[in-house]
């Protein structure tokens, strides 16, 4: 069984009096303990595609399998089997990142002794300081912040984990962190993760996935590892593949979903 089978999925959005497709009548299929990247420019549907898999919005057609469940219908069963990081993650901002994360211990079923050690050992491994996870999360930096958004969805011990560029606005070293620490939850002999990965960064996504995804207009127009998107297209790196396919310059616009 894949962890994650999409056939037909489709979004409209309305604005200004017109339709939009979002996503359009994209289909794939992801492996269980996979990386699989998507990338593209702001307002391509990277992030509509993710909520719909996150049972966060109804597809206007196709269908969305998560571990064989539909989003759809089985929304809390496909719930119990994923967590979510975005560039925007959400917390109470006026207590401390050991709070947010007890809170989130508490939702999931997590004892306070498993929740705080599991916590503390991803964020160490983040390059988070102990000492700091009692200050309020509004007198941490962006990074900091976004590590502990890391460590809340990675201590739930999810099948599948969907990042919503994660990295996204972070200094380097911190993005270096994050980087590691996903490389370093899908080597461990015991991982059983799966993880769907959207970034800007092409970088980052030559280093992390097995499989990417270039989305334009709400449409997947290649997959294929790194490698044989490189050698499809003859170019030395994912980036020169985007620019070949997009036969535009990389540039950053404004995201309308």
């Amino acid at each position: 069984m894949e962890a994650v089978k999409c056939e037909g999925l489709v979004k409209t959005f309305g604005k200004n009096g017109r339709k939009i497709s979002a996503v359009n009548r994209i289909s794939f299929a992801v492996r269980r303990k996979e990386v699989f990247g998507i990338v593209g420019p702001n307002g391509s549907g990277k992030s509509t595609l993710i909520r719909i898999l996150s049972t966060l919005l109804i597809p206007d057609a196709g269908s969305a399998h998560v571990f064989g469940h539909d989003v759809v219908r089985e929304y809390g069963a496909v719930r119990r089997l994923i967590n979510r990081v975005s560039v925007d993650a959400a917390f109470f901002k006026g207590i401390s990142a050991w709070e947010n994360l007890r809170y989130a211990a508490r939702l999931y079923g997590l004892g306070k002794k498993d929740a705080k050690e599991r916590s503390l050992d991803i964020l160490g491994r983040l390059g988070f300081a102990e000492k700091r996870i009692y200050e309020p999360l509004e007198d941490l930096s962006r990074g900091m912040q976004q590590k502990v958004a890391i460590a809340r969805a990675f201590f739930t011990a999810p099948m599948l984990l969907l990042l919503d560029e994660p990295t996204t606005g972070l200094d380097p070293r911190s993005k270096l962190d994050v980087q590691n620490y996903i490389k370093d939850s899908m080597n461990g002999s015991a991982s059983d993760l799966t993880i769907i990965l959207t970034t800007h960064d092409m970088r980052e996504a030559e280093v992390l996935c097995d499989r990417v995804a270039i989305i334009i207009d709400g449409r997947f127009v290649t997959i294929g590892s790194p490698s044989q998107l490189r050698s499809m297209y003859g170019q030395p790196a994912l980036e020169d593949v985007f620019l070949d396919i997009t036969g535009r310059e990389w540039k950053e616009i404004e995201d309308e979903y």
